[in-house]
């Protein structure tokens, strides 16, 4: 494995580190005022002219693979650019390439009819519109998506959908206009795996209401946010489909690896900017005579939150490799193994950052505590933590079934079960 940079991806990542020290750092605090001083729910408008100016320096949809539609990179190569992004809670907005959009595009992309192509993924590569997945249920225990029990009823030549879900990230955000929504459209198949679908719904659309927003840690991340939502018979046409019923697991295989993987990205370059902010304040603040900076135990965590960065990076870069030379399905111990390792990381790196700040680390004047709820909730984000350790888990036992691995012999290798690398999906997609 080889995880140096291409040229082509040096040159990328130099670009859209000049466009974030130039226009998405100085930006930062005037954006949340502007959030703070109007309506919360309507986005900043220095953001939409920082997406101009990003599409207009072809820093505009990196995320996606070579499809024509953005730059042609693979996930090893996209890292090091969603790694920069995450330092900044604007920066992937800025660069369209922001949950649950990339996830939902991606769907679109590889699912989608040419009509819904043209309605829907166009404007949403283009940054025109947002964008929600509806998956998770307050009624159920979420982390096993079989218990999801939205009803996606056909009547003639529609879909009737009756359900609530909630922590639906994007979907109070007012440019929101399709979301797409997972529920049973044969509650009675034997395979329990085959009973759901997912279809697109257009918003606003009647029958679709948002009950309340959703604060992660009192933080309403406005406007985006996240939403409890009720599916009051509500009708789309039978053509909102995806790709046809019964075939909403093999859709969410097909987005959550992509999905988990940038919030890993994201993440390291939120550990990054936590662990710098915690050198810089350690370094000019004096205790008991001494900068806190060398102070023994500051020193340890500084030393600690290097070698943690650097571990989490390592294996996301190799959870990149692996999707990119073998597919999602080969990599998704790796994908487990770092939406375990990432999020954890980072909520101790963000914590030992706010020890250092003392009681400034807990106010939002240095976006600490914003940066740990991040942290914090993405370890329930695309499946909980337990849920990726027993699948890790499991495929690790596999290695060492049949009589040989009894004996010291080499490790029988089990065939994977079609249905292991989505059992037990999210219990919340971001």
């Amino acid at each position: 494995m080889d995880f140096e940079y291409s040229e082509k991806v040096l040159a990328l990542k130099a670009r859209v580190e000049a466009f974030m020290s130039e226009h998405i750092y100085p930006n930062e605090a005037a954006m949340i005022a502007e959030t703070a001083e109007g309506d919360r729910w309507q986005a900043p408008r220095l953001l939409e002219t920082l997406k101009t100016r990003a599409r207009a320096a072809g820093l505009w949809n990196l995320w996606l693979p070579a499809s024509g539609h953005g730059a042609g990179l693979t996930n090893l190569e996209y890292a090091p650019l969603c790694e920069v992004m995450g330092r900044s809670p604007f920066a992937p907005e800025a660069f369209n390439c922001s949950a649950p959009d990339t996830g939902n595009m991606e769907v679109l992309e590889r699912y989608g009819t040419a009509a819904q192509q043209e309605r829907w993924l166009k404007p949403l590569l283009d940054g025109e519109i947002r964008s929600a997945f509806a998956m998770t249920e307050p009624d159920v225990a979420s982390s096993d998506a079989t218990n999801i029990a939205t009803r996606i009823r056909r009547e003639g030549d529609e879909y009737v959908i009756t359900g609530r879900k909630w922590w639906i990230s994007g979907a109070p955000d007012p440019r929101c206009r399709i979301m797409i929504v997972m529920g049973k459209t044969d509650p009675d198949d034997p395979d329990r795996h085959r009973q759901q679908s997912m279809v697109l719904v257009p918003l606003p659309h009647p029958g679709v209401v948002i009950k309340r927003s959703l604060p992660v840690f009192g933080f309403d991340d406005a406007p985006h946010g996240h939403a409890e939502i009720m599916f009051d018979s509500v009708r789309v046409p039978i053509d909102n489909v995806l790709l046809g019923e019964g075939r909403g697991f093999e859709i969410a295989q097909g987005r959550l690896g992509p999905g988990r993987i940038h919030h890993c990205m994201r993440l390291i370059g939120l550990a990054e900017r936590a662990l710098e902010r915690m050198c810089r304040r350690a370094q000019t603040r004096v205790a008991f005579g001494r900068a806190v900076a060398e102070q023994t135990v500051t020193m340890e965590r500084i030393a600690d939150s290097r070698i943690m960065i650097n571990q989490a990076r390592l294996l996301t870069l190799h959870a990149a490799d692996m999707m990119d030379r073998h597919g999602n399905k080969a990599a998704r111990a790796a994908i487990a193994m770092i939406k375990v390792a990432a999020p954890n990381m980072a909520c101790r790196v963000i914590d030992w950052a706010i020890q250092a700040f003392g009681g400034a680390g807990v106010t939002e004047d240095y976006g600490l505590a914003q940066a740990y709820a991040t942290a914090r909730y993405l370890r329930l984000a695309d499946g909980p933590d337990e849920v990726h350790r027993n699948q890790i888990a499991r495929l690790e036992l596999r290695r060492y079934q049949g009589p040989e691995s009894l004996t010291g012999g080499s490790a029988a290798v089990v065939p994977a079960d079609p249905g292991e690398a989505i059992r037990g999906a999210p219990v919340w997609v971001a």
